[in-house]
């Protein structure tokens, strides 16, 4: 189901980008690089958080952490991530394959400065073998997100 709400999702937003599956897994940064041939930071990775009741997603580059420091200055606290079943619930995709992409409902979506140092990205697309390649202002803009320096 994950899958088709993101084929879905660019069928209805952008035709022009189509979801590549692999047989290999892309569950992993390092594992996503290798099977997409590109350096790992270019793997746009999506964090699931709590902040307070709210829960968000955050997309970095893939070898990127969160700073705690920056995100707590920027929303008042620590962040928290969401357990794995919290994560398909708020987003129905499992594990390393969630992206911003095709969501059961609207979630506040930031996207790290990190990002920009890129021409091109390769989020994943709702499965675990499963991703696009886009520009990182074209997914920005696709899924409603803010920029924001969020990490290290």
């Amino acid at each position: 189901m994950s899958l088709q709400s993101v084929r879905q999702f660019f069928s209805e937003n952008a035709p022009d980008i189509s979801v590549i599956v692999t047989e290999a897994s892309s569950a992993t940064v390092a594992l996503a690089a290798e099977a997409h041939g590109v350096e790992p930071d270019q793997i746009a990775k999506t964090i699931c958080l709590r902040i307070g009741d709210d829960v968000v997603l955050v997309v970095t580059a893939g070898t990127k952490r969160l700073d705690n420091r920056k995100f707590k200055d920027r929303f008042g606290v620590k962040p928290r991530m969401l357990d794995a079943d919290a994560v398909v619930e708020a987003t129905s995709h499992p594990v390393g394959g969630v992206c911003p992409f095709g969501l059961p409902s609207p979630l506040t979506i930031y996207c790290d400065l990190s990002l920009q140092a890129y021409n091109e990205v390769v989020p994943a697309a709702g499965a675990t073998n499963a991703a696009v390649k886009i520009a990182p202002e074209r997914m920005r803009s696709l899924v409603g997100a803010e920029w924001a320096d969020l990490c290290q």
